[in-house]
């Protein structure tokens, strides 16, 4: 008899504890569905990112090349040295 109860008690235990298993398994999958869209999610941003990333260093870049273009165009502006000229008034003296 004991060996009888004990199987039933075993039984009975089994099948209290298969719908918690199986909720908690549908709670994982619904957790992993949810993970899943936010790796998805995250994974557009940093492509986004990426594509932003190479759109500014060759704005950088174009920037970098016009600046060192107008330094080179101040410079030879500055070697030709822009003269003055020079009006000389004439003082009315009294006479």
């Amino acid at each position: 008899m004991k060996r009888k109860n004990t199987w039933a008690i075993l039984v009975v235990a089994l099948m209290a504890s298969m719908p918690l298993a199986a909720c908690k398994d549908t709670k994982t999958l619904q957790e992993n569905e949810q993970l899943k869209a936010q790796v998805l999610q995250l994974q557009k941003e940093n492509g986004q990112a990426g594509n932003d990333l190479e759109t500014m260093t060759a704005d950088r870049d174009a920037l970098a090349k016009e600046n060192e273009k107008l330094k080179a165009e101040i410079k030879t502006l500055k070697g030709k040295g822009v003269k003055k000229h020079t009006t000389r008034k004439r003082h009315r003296t009294t006479t």
